[in-house]
């Protein structure tokens, strides 16, 4: 695991700002929705966001360490029902569950809500709600949260999701979005300099460092996993990888090690950074197409060495 140096490597700074000037002006709306892809510190945001809230209320009070440790009286958090089953298991299999279709988010959870708010605050003005992946909501749980939205409440809520459109536009229509835009390449370099110890970057392998920052779409979380991903592997297999491997019995012996070496999140992980790579080499979208469609493939968890042989062997056939 790479170290991060300062706790707050993934807060948004031009969010974080927006975020305190609306507490400055006390202008708190009573529905939040943190909207942007995977891994731009949406989560880390919501915290902190919460963290200054009940800061005005009881200044005193050691707000940091019970909204980290989830012991504060008035904040609540609502996590799809797979994640609470494996969150001993370690971030790796919560990613895969993640992405495994099988998470959701019940309507006895949101009925907790009702619950939780029909309490009075106790160190606070105000309780706050975080739902952690809300698209994750069952239609019954989205027609109950909806009804907890419309009726008058003591209670904020913050809703944190990657896919808008799954939620329902009564749920959008009744709060206030946060988009969280993707980091430019400057912006993670900085971000890197600023907060890891450089000298844990030094992967295995002669790529260009450019190829790592493009393949994480504007996320330093994501940047992180895909060098972690790729220093899994030996040299040996890392530099066959470079560039379209054109000999089958490599094809088969690659295929076999990634599909055993990394459950399907940290392969979606890698071919995007193989995608990346590939394009740069060749300019051949043929190549690309093919590689996104090995993501679809290991998406739906279709024979995952299958697929990655099958899509291997189409891409040495290429003209390039």
């Amino acid at each position: 695991m790479i170290e991060v140096k300062k706790n707050n490597f993934f807060l948004n700074e031009e969010v974080n700002t927006f975020l305190k000037n609306i507490i400055k002006n006390k202008s708190l709306a009573n529905g939040y929705i943190f909207h942007g892809a995977e891994g731009l510190g949406k989560k880390q945001t919501a915290l902190q966001f919460i963290k200054e809230i009940f800061k005005q209320s009881s200044p005193s009070e050691n707000i940091e360490e019970r909204i980290t440790n989830n012991n504060h009286p008035d904040f609540l958090i609502i996590e799809p029902d797979s994640l609470l089953s494996t969150k001993s298991s370690g971030s790796s299999d919560l990613e895969k569950t993640l992405k495994s279709g099988s998470e959701i988010i019940k309507i006895a959870q949101i009925r907790n809500i009702k619950t939780f708010l029909s309490q009075k605050s106790i160190n606070s003005e105000k309780k706050i709600v975080l739902i952690i992946d809300a698209h994750l909501l069952n239609e019954a749980a989205s027609n109950c949260l909806l009804k907890t939205l419309e009726e008058p409440s003591n209670g904020i809520f913050i809703l944190l999701t990657s896919k808008l459109n799954l939620l329902l536009d009564t749920i959008i229509s009744r709060c206030q979005i946060v988009r969280f835009r993707p980091f430019s390449s400057k912006q993670i370099m900085s971000i890197l300099q600023e907060y890891l110890n450089t000298s844990e970057l030094n992967f295995n392998t002669e790529l260009k460092f450019e190829d790592f920052i493009n393949s994480a779409n504007g996320s330093p979380n994501q940047l992180l996993k895909n060098i972690e991903i790729w220093n899994d592997f030996s040299d040996e297999i890392t530099s066959k990888l470079n560039s379209p491997i054109k000999n089958s019995l490599e094809i088969l012996e690659i295929s076999k090690s990634i599909s055993e070496k990394l459950d399907i999140f940290q392969q979606i992980c890698l071919v995007n950074l193989i995608q990346t790579i590939w394009w740069r080499q060749t300019k051949n979208i043929d190549i690309v197409n093919k590689l996104e469609n090995l993501k679809y493939l290991l998406r739906k968890n279709i024979q995952p060495k299958f697929a990655w042989e099958i899509t291997f062997l189409k891409v040495s056939i290429e003209d390039i």
